[in-house]
């Protein structure tokens, strides 16, 4: 491995920093760097690698080292950097919440494929919102709706009311902080969940980023993993509207048990739709007997 020369320049701080991340075993040092020291200095990727001779300012350097050793203890990218992208969103990202991730855009899919005629969707709900990912990235895409989000954290409910105006949807958006659907009356079109679904010895063993720095109320879903599940399926038959549909994220290997759960509380599977990686991820859920 080649020595970077030591200096005060952006080539030699992103040279130093791939060998830091590197040495973290971060998968995508090079990258990484570019983005931390785009973060500090206020550019673009693109303006560091224009003139790697430009001299790095003074403040920029110190807040590029405070992230650097960050990242090199396994902080997420995305708390450090502030945000996220989901669906076509750029939604704030802090310890509060989950980070949004591409597999949870399957949802996304999953819901607007069960809706083809976005104007049938007026009434949407988003148990566990956190950052508002699902319910914002549908209610994008479907302008005529209104969606509530509830989260068990008041930071999470917080950050998704802010996410909502970040994105222009504040006018169209109630977040509340609550205990799932407790405080919840009528009916809606299209109930949105990714619950906690990992099983609690489970936590412990998963990679660094998520299991010392994510959320555990937004992970922990009980010795089977199951938990959110069971509190679903009371809430979402009263709520579900009668030609509604619900979609749930699921963990790997949960499909049999979660339909299990939700076929005794009076709730069809009508598809599971598998992410990027084959891994049956979206759960569509009718309810049993369609009126209308």
């Amino acid at each position: 491995m080649s020595r970077c020369e030591p200096g005060e320049s952006v080539g030699a701080f992103l040279c130093q920093a791939g060998q830091v991340l590197r040495a973290a075993a971060v998968e995508v040092p090079r990258l990484e760097a570019r983005l931390l020291l785009s973060h500090a200095m206020g550019c673009r990727q693109e303006d560091l690698l224009r003139d790697p001779r430009a001299p790095v300012p003074a403040p920029a350097q110190a807040v590029f080292r405070e992230i650097l050793a960050a990242r090199a203890r396994n902080v997420p990218m995305a708390y450090l950097l502030g945000h996220e992208g989901f669906w076509t969103l750029d939604l704030l990202s802090t310890p509060a919440t989950l980070i949004p991730r591409g597999d949870t855009e399957t949802l996304v899919e999953a819901a607007l494929a069960a809706f083809p005629d976005r104007a049938a969707v007026s009434r949407v709900l988003d148990l566990g919102t956190g950052t508002g990912a699902l319910l914002l990235a549908v209610l994008s895409e479907c302008p005529g709706a209104f969606g509530i989000g509830v989260d068990r954290s008041p930071e999470a409910a917080a950050l998704a009311r802010a996410n909502a105006v970040r994105n222009g949807l504040a006018d169209r958006v109630a977040v509340l902080a609550g205990d799932w659907a407790a405080a919840l009356e009528g009916r809606f079109d299209l109930i949105l969940s990714n619950p906690p679904y990992i099983e609690t010895a489970a936590i412990p063993g998963l990679m660094p980023e998520v299991a010392l720095h994510e959320p555990a109320l937004a992970l922990d879903g009980g010795p089977d993993g199951l938990d959110a599940y069971r509190a679903l399926a009371v809430a979402i038959p009263r709520l579900l509207a009668p030609r509604g549909r619900a979609v749930l994220e699921l963990g790997q290997g949960q499909q049999p048990a979660v339909e299990a759960l939700m076929r005794e509380a009076g709730l069809r599977s009508l598809e599971c739709r598998p992410d990027l990686g084959q891994i049956p991820r979206a759960l569509v859920l009718g309810p049993d007997q369609e009126k209308g």
